[in-house]
């Protein structure tokens, strides 16, 4: 797919999925991008600065499950870097939660949300890059939104998978990457190109 130059709508919503605590349990495993938070709070202000729409999406796992995002349990909790910025826009902002991997499952209902305000293109950013961020823009671009998927403002983990086979997170990045851009779900862009264009 050829690279086109970045346009950033002035409705344009960020969805900034999952940035949670419980992201931080060695439950996981080994990450990758530690620049992942740096990158998500330059979208966050720049987009509250330009008074755009910001959805900020938190998963909410059963109470009686094990996962560290489970309701009741700090890691449920967003960190500090989504959580300190929350209200802090002039734009309009909204709480998703859900307990699926995606943000159009959720509740209120983030599509009916877009729509009622016109919103035709997302920005989407958080935790995990191939889990619930890919899930996301894979359904927004299935109901027509141009996504925007600003791959350095997320992370994931490494994996294990059927067969014995296992892959990093870095390698399931690209993955996701080239799935998504490859098969035109969305556009895999940097935060540098999205923040320069938001301006």
């Amino acid at each position: 797919m050829e690279k086109t130059p970045v346009e950033v709508a002035g409705n344009c919503a960020l969805v900034v999925v999952d940035v949670q605590k419980g992201f931080e349990d060695a439950f996981w495993g080994r990450r990758n991008n530690p620049d992942a938070e740096r990158n998500i709070a330059a979208l966050i202000d720049v987009w509250q600065e330009t008074g755009r729409p910001v959805v900020f999406v938190r998963h909410d796992s059963p109470a009686r499950s094990r996962s560290p995002l489970r309701v009741g349990y700090e890691g449920n909790d967003f960190k500090d870097v989504v959580e300190e910025r929350r209200g802090k826009g002039p734009g309009p902002e909204l709480l998703v939660t859900k307990s699926v991997n995606s943000a159009f499952y959720g509740e209120p209902d983030l599509d009916g949300w877009l729509k009622g305000a016109g919103v035709r293109q997302i920005v989407i950013a958080g935790i995990q890059t191939n889990m619930c961020n890919e899930t996301t823009a894979r359904m927004g671009g299935n109901l027509g939104y141009d996504v925007l998927f600003a791959l350095d403002a997320m992370h994931t983990f490494d994996l294990a998978g059927p067969f014995g086979w296992s892959a990093t997170a870095d390698e399931l990045t690209r993955a996701t990457a080239v799935s998504l851009h490859g098969g035109r779900f969305a556009r895999v862009v940097t935060t540098g190109e999205v923040v320069a264009a938001a301006r």
